[in-house]
C-alpha cells in the first residue's frame, strides 16, 4: 500500500495531500536536489588527492595503513585503511576516520563467522614506507593479489596476470571527514546543546562491528614510517578542523538543506564518500536493486548519455514507473560484472542514501571495461571485492559475507491469495471455499490493514473478525495458513498498550530535538520503533508470543509492509534524516537498513513463539530490503500496476534481486493498482507460477479478481497454471535448498548457466527456474507466437508435451492456454502430479521423475526433502537424493550433501523418513526406434519387471501420448535403487 491512499485518513486529521495520479517525480529528489550527490557527481576524473602514506601487515595478517589528503590544508586528518582477504576469493577494504569521530558502521548484517574465514596477506613486492613510490603487492594465495598504488591511493585486484577490478583507477576517490561548522557566538550554545542530545550514547553506534581505527591506534599495525603520522594527536587534528570547512561554504547546502518544505539540519556537516570501481574486461553490469529497469544496467553518464544515476534509498513509491533508474523500496549495494571470460562483483556495506553512475565507454576505448561511480551521503567505506570467476561463484562469495537465503517452510513456496482487504471472517471463509469449489490449490490467505482495530497492529476488529483463532483453525484443518499485516508505525494512542509500553520504555526513534518522533501513517499520528537497538528488537520479538498477540495461533504468519519506513508527511514520504536512533546515530546513516532490522526482529518473534524446544521456521514478508534480508525471509516488488509493462519488467526486477542474493522474491500477480483484463490476469498467473514467491494481490479499490471470477476458459487455464506450480514444488523446494547452502538464486538469468554466450548478456525475455527449467512468458497482449532463445547446444523439451526444440532462436505458436516452459536436455526433474487442495496434503504423494535425455543419452538431477517446517534439518533430518541416468539405467544415490551430513554428525544425526515412492518415470528424447521397442523395464537386483508405454508427459486432458513412461515402479524415493529402462 502506498502514500496516496492515505488521503481520507489524512484529511480527517487535517493534512492536505494532493490527489494521486500516478508516479509523482516532483515528490522525490533527483541527484541535483540531493546536495551531496550534486557536488560529487560532477567531479573530474584524476582529481583524487588521497595518498597512502604508510602501512604494514599486522599480526592478524591484515594490511593496515594511513591515508592522507595531499591537497593544501587537507592533510591533517588521517584516514585508516584495513585490507582483509578471505578464503573464498574475497577481499575487503575498510577506510574510516579515527574512532572518536564516530562514523556509523552497519551492524548485524555480516555473517557472524566471517572473520574465521580470513586468510593472511603477504607482501610480495614493494613497501608502504613514505618516500617509496613503488606499489605494494599483496598476495592471498592461488595467484590472487591486490596491488596498492600510493599516489593517488588505488587498489587493483588480480587473478594471475588478469586485472579484474580497480578501485580509484579513474581518480575519483573522495572522503569528506567530519568536522565542526563555525557558528556565530549567539548560536554556539544552542548548537552545542543540540549536538549533545544527538551524541547521547554515541559509544554504541558501531555495536556489533570490529572497529579498525581503534585497532590501528592501539598497536595492531598502524605504520610507524609515516614521518610522524602516528604521533599527530588530537591537538593537531583539532587544529585542522577548528573553524575549517574544507572546500565548501559554511552557508551552503553542505551543512543544511531544505526539500519540499522539509528542513534537514545536517549537524555533522558534509561527510560523503565517493569512488570509482572499474570492472576490466566486462561488457555488462547487473544488480544494485531495487528498481524497475533493465537487467543489464544501462550507462547513466558519459558520451551521448544523459540520465539520473541509479539511486539506492528505500522509499514508498506510488505507482512506480516501469522503466527508471529511480530506487524503490529496497537497497542492496551489490553489483556484478560479467563477460564471456569471467564474472566479478563488489559490495559496499553502507546503509546511507547512495547514487551510482554507470559510465559510458569513451569513444576511443580499445578494451572492454565498465567503470562505475559510487556516492554515499555518510557512513564509512567498507567495500568487498568478489573475484568469481563464475556467476555462481560471485553470488556464493557475496552470500558467504551477508548470508544465504533462509530455508523456507514448504507452504511458503506454494500459492498465496491476498487482497486489500478481505472484509470479514465470512468473506475470508467464502474465498477459501471458492478455491475448493473450483479445484484450485492454494496455501495461504492474507489479511491487510482493515482487519485491525483502528490500525492498531496485532489487534482485531471485533465486529468483522470476532473469532480470529477459530477462523485460523478452520483454515488449518485444510492444511492452510493465514497471514496478517504488521507495519512499523505504531498508533499514538494512550489506550493502545503497545504504544504506551514503547513510550514508557523510550523505545521510539527520536526527532532531532530528542523527543519521540511523531509522523503520519495509516493510523494517523504514529511513532516508529527504534529497531537499530538490539534491546528493542528483542522486546519486539517477544510481542509475537501468543499471550501478547491475542487471537494469533501457530498457523498465523506475518507481513511487514511500509517499513522503508513510510511516513506520509515526511520528506520524500519517509523519516527525516536528522532523526536519532540508538547510540545517537542519525537516521541518514541507517535509513536503508531500517526495514531490514524490523524484518529481522519480527522473524525472530515467530521463530521463538513456540518455545526453544519447538522452533518454527518463520515466514515474514517484507517490502523494504537491505543486504542480509535474504537470510530473514521473502520480499516482493511492491505496489506495481496491472499493465503489460509491469508484467514484463517483473522479470528483470526479480532477476536483479536474485543476483544480489535476494532469491526469495516475487511480484504481485495481476498487478496491485488497476483492473487487469482476463488475458493479462491469465498471463500473469502463467508467469507468476514460476516466481520464487507466488502471491496474487490487489488494491482496495480494484474489482475482485479471485482466479475463478473471469469465467471460462480463463478459470481452467489459471487452474492449470497453479497446478503446474504445485506439481513442481519438489523441484522448486530443492532449488531453495541450493539457495540456502550456496546462495544460488532459484530464478536466474540465462547467462548464469551459459556464461560464455554474449547473446544472453542483455536477454530478459525469459529466465531459468533452477538449472533445468526455462520459462518464456507471454508478455504481449494478443500474442499468437513468441520468439524463444534456447541457449547451449542441446535440446530443450516442452515441459507439457516433451516435444524437443533445438538450440537457437525459434518462433513458436502460443494460444491462451500455452505456457512456453521447457526442460533442459541432460536434466532430471522431480514432480508430484496428483492435484490436492494445498501443499501439506501432498506430503505422502508419490513422485514422477522426468528424464530429459541429452545427446549422449544421459541426464542427472536431485531431490531434497525435509519436514518442511522445523529446523530439524540442521541436525541432519533430511533426505537428499541424486539421480543419474546413463546407459539406459536410472540410478538413485545419496547426494554428497547427504553423505557429508552423515560424516559430520555420525550417530547424532537425526532421522527423517518418508513413505513416498516413485509412481512414474517419464523419458523425453528417446529415439523413435527405441521408443517403438521399449515395453518393459527392470528394477535391478530384484528382478521386478515394470510396464512401459508410450504415454503423456503429464496426466492432464489434451496432452498427447508421445514419450516413454515407466508405470508404477513403486521404488522408495529415499532408497538406493536402479531401473534398467532400455538397452543402450
Amino acid at each position: 500500500m502506498t502514500f496516496a491512499l492515505a488521503l481520507a485518513a489524512l484529511l480527517l486529521l487535517g493534512a492536505q495531500p494532493q490527489l494521486a495520479a500516478g508516479f509523482k517525480a516532483h515528490e522525490f529528489k533527483t541527484c541535483d536536489k540531493a546536495h551531496f550527490c550534486k557536488r560529487n557527481r560532477n567531479r573530474e576524473p584524476g582529481t583524487s588527492t588521497l595518498v597512502l602514506r604508510s602501512g604494514e601487515i599486522n599480526p592478524s595478517g591484515k594490511f593496515v595503513g594511513i591515508i592522507r589528503n595531499k591537497a593544501p590544508g587537507k592533510g591533517k586528518v588521517a584516514l585508516f585503511l584495513e585490507i582483509t582477504a578471505y578464503s573464498d576469493s574475497t577481499v575487503r577494504m575498510k577506510v574510516n576516520e579515527d574512532a572518536s569521530r564516530n562514523r556509523f558502521e552497519v551492524p548485524d548484517v555480516l555473517e557472524p563467522g566471517l572473520e574465521s574465514k580470513a586468510v593472511p596477506l603477504s607482501v610480495i613486492s614493494g613497501s608502504a614506507v613514505e618516500g617509496d613510490v613503488a606499489p605494494v603487492h599483496l598476495s592471498f594465495g592461488e595467484g590472487r593479489r591486490a596491488v596498492l598504488a600510493k599516489d593517488p591511493f588505488a587498489v587493483h585486484v588480480y587473478r594471475g596476470d588478469d586485472l579484474l577490478m580497480s578501485f580509484n583507477g579513474k581518480g575519483l576517490f573522495e572522503f569528506e571527514h567530519r568536522r565542526n561548522k563555525t557558528e556565530p557566538p549567539a548560536a554556539a550554545g544552542e548548537a552545542a546543546q543540540a549536538e549533545g542530545a544527538k551524541a547521547e550514547g554515541a559509544g554504541a553506534a558501531a555495536e556489533g562491528g570490529e572497529n579498525i581505527l581503534e585497532q590501528a591506534v592501539e598497536g595492531e599495525g598502524e605504520a610507524k614510517s609515516d614521518g610522524g603520522a602516528e604521533g599527530e594527536g588530537e591537538a593537531e587534528e583539532a587544529e585542522a578542523e577548528e573553524g575549517e570547512i574544507i572546500g565548501h561554504d559554511a552557508e551552503d547546502e553542505s551543512w543544511e538543506e531544505t526539500f519540499k518544505g522539509h528542513f534537514d539540519s545536517k549537524p555533522r556537516g558534509p561527510e560523503a564518500i565517493s569512488f570509482d570501481v572499474t570492472f576490466h574486461g566486462a561488457q555488462n553490469v547487473y544488480g544494485i536493486p531495487e528498481r524497475a529497469t533493465s537487467l543489464s544496467l544501462r550507462p547513466t553518464k558519459g558520451p551521448g548519455v544523459h540520465s539520473e544515476p541509479y539511486r539506492l534509498y528505500n522509499l514508498d513509491v506510488f505507482e512506480y514507473l516501469h522503466e527508471s533508474p529511480f530506487g524503490l523500496y529496497g537497497s542492496i549495494p551489490m553489483m556484478l560484472a560479467h563477460s564471456a571470460a569471467r564474472t566479478t562483483g563488489v559490495f559496499w556495506l553502507n546503509a546511507a542514501e547512495m547514487w551510482i553512475d554507470v559510465l559510458a565507454k569513451p569513444e576511443n576505448a580499445t578494451t572492454p571495461e565498465v567503470t562505475t561511480y559510487w556516492i554515499a551521503e555518510s557512513g564509512i567505506l567498507d567495500l568487498f571485492f568478489f573475484l568469481g570467476p563464475s556467476p555462481a561463484g560471485v553470488v556464493r562469495q557475496y552470500t558467504a559475507v551477508t548470508g544465504t537465503t533462509a530455508m523456507p517452510q514448504l507452504f511458503a513456496v506454494a500459492y498465496q491469495q491476498c487482497r486489500w482487504n478481505y472484509k470479514d471472517e465470512a468473506d475470508a471463509l467464502a474465498v477459501d471455499a471458492g478455491f475448493d469449489e473450483h479445484d484450485i490449490p492454494y496455501d495461504v490467505l492474507w489479511l491487510d490493514i482493515e482487519h485491525t482495530d483502528g490500525k492498531r497492529y496485532m489487534t482485531w476488529d471485533s465486529t468483522h473478525f470476532p473469532h480470529p483463532a477459530d477462523m485460523q483453525n478452520k483454515f488449518a484443518a485444510k492444511g492452510r495458513r493465514m497471514v496478517t499485516i504488521v507495519d512499523p508505525h505504531v498508533k499514538r494512542d494512550d489506550g493502545y498498550s503497545l504504544h504506551k509500553e514503547a513510550t514508557n520504555k523510550g523505545y521510539y526513534v527520536k526527532d532531532s530535538s530528542g523527543k519521540d518522533y511523531d509522523g503520519w501513517c495509516w493510523p494517523g499520528s504514529s511513532s516508529y520503533l527504534d529497531v537499530l537497538s538490539p534491546e528493542i528488537r528483542a522486546w519486539w520479538a517477544g510481542k509475537f508470543a501468543y499471550s501478547s498477540y491475542g487471537g494469533s495461533t501457530p498457523n498465523l504468519y506475518i507481513w511487514n509492509d511500509m517499513n522503508e519506513p513510510s511516513v506520509f508527511n515526511g520528506p520524500e514520504v519517509t523519516m527525516p534524516k536528522d532523526n536519532l536512533h540508538f547510540g545517537g546515530v542519525e537516521h541518514r546513516d541507517v535509513h536503508n537498513a531500517y526495514g531490514y532490522y524490523y524484518h529481522l526482529a519480527t522473524a525472530e518473534g515467530l521463530k521463538i513463539r513456540n518455545g526453544p524446544a519447538n522452533l518454527d521456521r518463520p515466514f515474514v514478508l517484507s517490502r523494504a530490503i537491505f543486504a542480509g534480508s535474504q537470510r530473514v525471509g521473502p520480499i516482493w516488488t511492491g505496489d506495481n500496476t496491472a499493465d503489460w509493462q509491469h508484467l514484463r519488467v517483473s522479470i528483470p526486477m526479480l532477476l536483479s534481486l536474485g543476483l544480489a542474493g535476494m532469491g526469495f522474491s516475487g511480484a504481485d500477480v495481476g498487478g496491485f493498482f488497476g483492473n487487469p483484463n482476463a488475458e493479462l490476469l491469465l498471463r500473469w498467473y502463467q508467469m507468476g507460477v514460476f516466481y520464487p514467491f507466488f502471491r496474487a494481490h490487489a488494491h482496495l479499490d480494484t474489482k475482485r479478481r479471485e482466479p475463478w471470477l473471469f469465467g471460462e476458459p480463463y478459470t481452467s487455464h489459471i487452474r492449470e497454471a497453479v497446478r503446474t506450480r504445485y506439481a513442481l514444488l519438489p523441484y522448486l523446494y530443492t532449488q531453495f535448498r541450493t539457495a540456502f547452502t550456496a546462495g544460488t538464486p532459484p530464478m536466474r538469468p540465462l547467462w548464469f548457466e551459459f556464461p560464455a554466450d554474449p547473446r544472453l548478456f542483455s536477454h530478459q525475455d525469459s529466465f531459468l527456474l533452477g538449472p533445468s527449467v526455462l520459462v518464456h512468458p507471454v508478455t504481449v497482449e494478443g500474442a499468437t507466437s513468441v520468439k524463444v532463445l534456447f541457449p547451449g547446444s542441446e535440446f530443450w523439451y516442452d515441459l507439457k508435451t516433451g516435444q524437443p526444440h533445438a538450440s537457437g532462436e525459434r518462433e513458436l505458436p502460443v494460444a491462451l492456454d500455452t505456457m512456453p516452459v521447457f526442460q533442459r536436455a541432460g536434466s532430471i526433474v522431480p514432480r508430484k502430479d496428483r492435484a490436492r487442495r494445498s501443499s501439506t496434503q501432498m506430503e505422502k504423494d508419490p513422485y514422477t521423475l522426468v528424464i530429459a535425455l541429452n545427446s549422449t543419452m544421459g541426464a542427472e538431477g536431485e531431490l531434497y526433502i525435509d519436514d518442511g517446517k522445523s529446523y530439524a534439518y540442521e541436525k541432519g533430518a533430511f533426505i537428499h537424493r541424486r539421480f543419474l541416468f546413463s546407459n539406459g539405467v536410472l540410478r538413485s544415490l545419496p547426494h554428497p550433501d547427504d553423505v557429508a551430513a552423515s560424516h559430520s554428525l555420525g550417530a547424532q544425526r537425526q532421522a527423517f523418513e518418508t513413505p513416498c515412492v516413485v509412481e512414474r518415470v517419464v523419458v523425453f528424447g528417446l529415439p523413435a526406434d527405441k521408443l517403438a521397442r521399449s515395453r518393459e523395464a527392470v528394477v535391478e537386483g530384484t528382478g521386478v519387471r515394470l510396464e512401459e508405454e508410450v504415454g503423456p508427459a503429464w496426466l492432464r486432458p489434451g496432452v498427447p501420448s508421445s514419450v516413454l513412461v515407466v508405470r508404477a515402479p513403486r521404488v522408495p524415493i529415499a532408497s538406493d535403487w536402479s531401473i534398467k529402462i532400455f538397452d543402450p
